[in-house]
């Protein structure tokens, strides 16, 4: 393999280690504010992270355009023209951005809720899950589910239960939040998978980023008692989630899978579940038992397992 061809894969596990080493961020910054303030503070924070970058990938759009030379004059009914499409594109713009923050105010407030009466580890596995509920959700779209998928949910059953399920055959209250976050995520991706062909990718992240901020600004001032004092004292978990897990992560990913095949780019990022169990040990001491290592093993086989293609019968 050429060193040019490593970067994207490197890009993506990076990713994935942001990502799950981020569960341990919201896990410590539980310890100084509540879930709402925590999301609204650090959504805010990934959003504003993004309009910098925003800036700089139109940058160089425009001086690629202009190393390929200037477009040739277009008639007043060619720019009216172009004027319509702009406006629709801009519309579903802020429509998808307004539909992916609320799935994702859903999502990540379930997964904050939830980290609080769970460990770290199995939040990420948990969480994990939404790659295996997308395309059961797929169904109701009417797409098809191969074998292999189904399969992955039998695993990931079983998983489920080593990881969750307790000698006298409860779940948890933080295991059932963060599944019920994940098949929230799920949703949030099959909205993004609807809307991000038709518009600019990092744009609408920026957009919802700041409609789930708001959103969870709202709750946080219903239901909380937020304080200047307490933001700052967790000031290093919030910035984490809000810079490095937002902003840096969204956009290392939209540039590590420019090219790339989306198996593989899904086989790396879902490594973030391992990552989020490492990190919960090392930085936290939060370890898991022989059952539930068995679970996330089983779990994580049916990831894989749900993200290899189906093979293709001659027609």
């Amino acid at each position: 393999m050429k060193k040019t061809s490593m970067r994207n894969p490197l890009l993506l596990l990076l990713t994935a280690t942001i990502w799950g080493v981020a569960f341990v961020a919201q896990s410590v910054g539980m310890e100084y504010v509540e879930p709402f303030t925590f999301n609204c503070v650090r959504c805010i924070i990934g959003g504003a992270v993004l309009i910098p970058c925003i800036e700089f990938l139109d940058w160089l759009k425009k001086k690629e355009e202009m190393s390929v030379g200037h477009a040739p004059a277009q008639s007043e009914k060619q720019l009216t023209r172009q004027s319509g499409k702009q406006t629709h594109c801009d519309r579903t713009l802020l429509t998808g951005g307004i539909c992916c923050g609320l799935a994702l105010f859903v999502a990540s407030n379930l997964q904050q809720f939830g980290i609080q009466y769970t460990t770290v580890g199995k939040a990420g596995f948990i969480t994990a899950m939404y790659i295996i509920l997308v395309p059961l959700f797929g169904i109701f779209l009417r797409k098809k589910v191969g074998k292999r998928v189904w399969i992955s949910v039998c695993l990931a059953v079983a998983g489920l239960y080593l990881l969750c399920i307790t000698e006298d055959f409860t779940i948890g209250f933080g295991d059932i939040l963060v599944l019920l976050c994940a098949a929230a995520f799920a949703i949030h991706i099959l909205v993004i998978d609807y809307f991000s062909p038709k518009v600019d990718g990092v744009r609408m992240s920026c957009i919802q980023f700041f409609v789930c901020g708001i959103l969870s600004g709202i709750g946080m001032l219903l239901s909380e008692h937020p304080s200047l004092s307490a933001i700052a004292l967790a000031w290093l978990p919030v910035g984490y989630a809000g810079v490095m897990s937002c902003g840096v992560a969204y956009t290392l990913q939209i540039v590590g899978q420019k090219g790339m095949n989306p198996t593989v780019a899904s086989l790396i990022l879902s490594l973030e579940s391992v990552v989020s169990v490492l990190a919960g040990w090392i930085i936290l001491g939060q370890s898991l038992s022989a059952k539930e290592l068995s679970g996330c093993v089983l779990m994580f086989l049916a990831i894989i397992l749900a993200q290899l293609p189906e093979k293709r019968t001659a027609g």
